[in-house]
């Protein structure tokens, strides 16, 4: 069958999990979803006491392409920084998003502050993110089953969004968390084309922890999971990983109706670099058009000695 023009990217829309919709912008989908809390809570900016900086690359149902054998695979990549900042008595954090879904590209910023709570047994994070979202669809690609329907009259067009995201998160000792985050609260809209676009609303939770096994403290294992919601459909990502030495992992996640996830990782000195292989099983693996995903991730992080560095603040004459 002939899928073409605006048709094929409806279709394909409806084949994607709830968060990529044709229609409007979803949060972007990550199988590292477990080292990807600074992207989705505004609340982990600066708790762990460290710069860090996480970069994502992604390359989702790879071999997918459209009846012109065009590549319309979705590409996205992801890199956030955040630091704890004392004297804020919290965090600040920056984030970058290059998404990318056939003939449609989107390009955001946001940047946030999240305030730390001390509590009995650990710290919360309580914090707010603004984002600005560039959207570009290129109508001049599309192939119109109609000749000379107007939507697909013409080149490129872009909109801008602005939005922001509310979130707290909680880490107990580093031997728990669990977070929840609102994100495109304020639901910005605009036109492309003939088209009225409308970011949609997202909630996060995720919640996990870290078990040192008595039998052999080489090995820790880490579940956890991740609940995502456009307040109309539902996703959930459970995962399972397990670290040796503190140095190499390996693991597993399940996202009901997508995919089974493979996941290898090794931590080298304050560098960390992980690798995912997505089994796709939706109808898009059936069908064979999907060869799977994969996703690579690189995290560095320096360690800082905050309380060295809030006695010098205390007594700035002796520095």
């Amino acid at each position: 069958m002939r899928i073409q023009g605006l048709t094929f990217l409806v279709i394909l829309g409806l084949a994607i999990s709830p968060f990529r919709s044709a229609q409007a912008q979803q949060e972007a989908q990550f199988s590292h979803n477990m080292f990807n809390n600074m992207a989705i809570n505004p609340g982990y900016a600066g708790l762990r006491s460290a710069i860090c900086a996480t970069a994502l690359a992604r390359q989702q149902w790879v071999g997918l392409r459209d009846a012109n054998g065009a590549k319309v695979n979705p590409e996205t990549y992801s890199l956030t920084v955040d630091a704890p900042i004392p004297f804020l008595k919290g965090g600040v954090a920056i984030g970058f998003l290059q998404d990318q879904l056939g003939f449609e590209k989107n390009t955001g910023v946001k940047i946030g502050y999240a305030y730390h709570l001390p509590l009995d047994f650990g710290k919360l994070g309580i914090g707010a993110q603004v984002g600005f979202l560039d959207k570009r669809i290129d109508f001049g690609k599309f192939e119109p089953i109609t000749p000379g329907d107007p939507v697909l009259i013409g080149g490129e067009e872009s909109h801008m969004f602005a939005d922001f995201s509310l979130g707290a998160f909680y880490q107990a000792n580093n031997q728990s968390f669990a977070g929840i985050s609102v994100s495109q609260i304020r639901q910005a809209g605009g036109f492309l084309g003939e088209s009225d676009y409308r970011l949609r609303r997202h909630i996060f939770a995720t919640a996990g922890f870290h078990h040192v096994l008595a039998s052999n403290p080489a090995y820790t294992i880490s579940p956890s999971t991740l609940v995502k919601s456009d307040f109309k459909s539902i996703q959930f990502d459970i995962n399972a990983l397990v670290t040796y030495n503190n140095r190499f992992w390996g693991g597993v996640s399940f996202r009901p109706q997508d995919a089974m996830v493979i996941l290898l990782g090794v931590n080298y000195e304050q560098i960390s670099i992980g690798y995912s292989y997505d089994l796709t099983t939706s109808r898009l693996g059936a069908m064979g058009r999907s060869y799977g995903s994969h996703e690579i991730m690189l995290r560095y992080c320096f360690e800082l000695d905050l309380d060295k560095i809030q006695e010098i603040q205390r007594n700035i004459r002796f520095l």
